[in-house]
């Protein structure tokens, strides 16, 4: 029997991408997976963080994730559509980094992933980020991934560490470096 919130078609290992049903465990779902847990991690620190233009910059990438999570899964069955990231969209995460590094003191070594609140949740939201990249180019040996998406995920990880020190910055955290 199905519901308004199930279907149970995927009860078999499979679920439905735009190019048709893919198993569950494979590279493609991982890479999607990823991006959805990306997403959600967004979400949650846009929760946290004081800086309420960074807020609104979160918002928007978490629609750039939604565009970039429907070309990945596009890309099974040769069902392939434009990456929905265009150039603008890697621009744009470029010319907030600038302007985040603007206020930031230069940076001469390692951080630690901490500080305030939101910015903890935006170190978090980094490394998540790197997973989600890693899997996006892990595709790249099965499918014809469009370079723009790559560089997006790449780019998005870079301006959620600058936000984290941009965050803690505007606090007044001071960065902890690790010893060696």
């Amino acid at each position: 029997m199905a519901g308004p919130y199930f279907t149970g078609s995927g009860d078999s290992g499979e679920t439905g991408v735009l190019g048709g049903r893919v198993r569950k465990d494979s590279r493609l779902m991982d890479a999607i997976g990823n991006i959805d847990e990306l997403n959600s991690c967004i979400g949650v620190a846009a929760q946290h963080v004081k800086q309420e233009g960074l807020k609104g910059w979160l918002q928007a990438i978490q629609n750039d994730l939604f565009k970039l999570g429907a070309y990945i899964a596009s890309l099974q069955n040769g069902a392939s559509a434009k990456a929905g990231i265009s150039s603008d969209d890697i621009e744009g995460l470029e010319a907030h980094i600038s302007r985040m590094s603007e206020a930031l003191p230069e940076l001469r070594q390692f951080v630690i992933p901490s500080g305030s609140e939101g910015a903890s949740y935006l170190h978090l939201t980094r490394a998540v980020a790197r997973r989600a990249e890693r899997s996006i180019v892990s595709l790249t040996g099965e499918y014809a991934v469009e370079k723009k998406a790559i560089a997006y995920a790449n780019r998005l990880s870079s301006f959620l560490f600058v936000a984290a020190l941009y965050e803690n910055h505007a606090a007044g955290k001071s960065e902890l470096n690790p010893t060696y």
